[in-house]
């Protein structure tokens, strides 16, 4: 196991760490949640996971980085020894990212609000509006996955058959979304679809008629001061909007911190506070509680207190609880494992939640 780096300074400041033996309990986390991480980790109970870190009030409190088996979007890299500088797959918390830039696109007036028309904005696709419930769908849906169409990504990625990755080797990523056959009224259920994702930055590429990435380094990351970004692309040369994006740690911590703090980062405005509100307001809500906004992950604790998260295969996780103003980063190795989940959950549901203090005695999510 890695060695822990728990840090005293904000977040901002994370470069040299210095850790005061008291730093989990000055944050109100009981001191005990580091042994219980490291003998889970030496038990073998946490395999494949690659890293973990816990911030509460923008300080770093804990940090832990392993070695092990790693990919990068499906290409194997061999064994890594993780720390503070290694990139690591987000795989779908990308989809998060997108919806942030979404968001900055929208106050710039560059894409349509969510209540437009979605077949509008693609009209070199005339032929797919003889269908009513194509011309019913909306940018909301897109941005909620409820489009109504037939989309699967319960198959492995590894098949040529999973939606995903038939959109990656199709020869019209755009196309290929928008001619899935219709299968409910749009907004009427849920289906997960990383082909909203694509549509989503296609459509902040030509509004802004710049490169994803590009206009993501300049409005989203360089404000954050994250210089280190690897954001894979397709054949057709576009990012891989739902699941490319690989960053340090570190600087997915920054971006949850942005997320709690409003859309601010050290004062400066980033990500519009409206467009927070709306994307982390479920649209969709499950049996097991857990819901869905604007490509975020939505639930509550046990307490009630409300969270929202960043989900990636193979247990990729930017968990966010605002009312205790704790962000958690996990980054693991489990690539479509079906149990990938249970890592992540018990880092979190099972350890670090239950080890806060004095969680009601801050700021409620807004």
């Amino acid at each position: 196991a890695g060695a822990a780096r728990p840090a005293g300074p904000p977040l901002a400041a994370m470069t040299a760490f210095a850790w005061p033996p008291a730093g989990l309990e000055e944050a109100g986390i009981d001191p005990g949640l580091a042994g219980s991480i490291d003998a889970a980790i030496r038990s073998g109970e946490l395999a494949n996971l690659h890293g973990l870190l816990i911030l509460r009030d923008g300080r770093l409190v804990l940090e832990r980085y392993l070695s092990g088996a790693d990919h990068r979007w499906g290409r194997a890299l061999g064994e890594v020894a993780f720390g503070p500088e290694t990139l690591h797959d987000l795989r779908s918390v990308s989809k998060s990212v997108v919806s942030l830039l979404y968001g900055i696109a929208l106050a710039d007036g560059l894409v349509p609000p969510p209540e437009a028309p979605l077949l509008e904005q693609f009209p070199e696709y005339p032929d797919l509006r003889d269908d009513a419930r194509r011309r019913a769908m909306t940018i909301g849906h897109v941005l909620t996955m409820t489009l109504g169409s037939a989309w699967n990504e319960d198959l492995p990625y590894s098949d040529p058959r999973n939606s995903e990755i038939a959109m990656e080797r199709a020869p019209d990523r755009f196309r290929y979304v928008l001619e899935r056959p219709p299968t409910a009224a749009p907004g009427s259920g849920w289906t997960y679809s990383g082909g909203t994702t694509a549509l989503l930055a296609g459509l902040i590429e030509r509004g802004s008629g710049r490169d994803l990435v590009d206009l993501a380094r300049e409005r989203l990351f360089a404000p954050l001061g994250i210089e280190a970004v690897d954001w894979v692309r397709g054949e057709d040369g576009r990012a891989v909007a739902a699941s490319g994006l690989r960053l340090r740690p570190r600087d997915l911590a920054r971006i949850g911190q942005t997320v709690l703090d409003g859309g601010l980062w050290q004062g400066r405005r980033v990500v519009p506070e409206a467009w927070l509100a709306a994307s982390l307001e479920p649209a969709s809500t499950f049996p097991n509680g857990v819901g869905y906004g604007y490509q975020w992950w939505l639930g509550a604790a046990a307490d009630g207190a409300r969270w929202a998260a960043g989900v990636g295969n193979g247990g990729q996780r930017l968990f966010l609880m605002p009312s205790a103003r704790l962000i958690v980063v996990v980054t693991a190795g489990n690539y479509d494992d079906p149990e990938a989940w249970k890592l992540p959950v018990a880092l979190i549901s099972g350890r670090t939640l239950p080890a806060l203090r004095a969680r009601s005695a801050l700021s409620p999510l807004k």
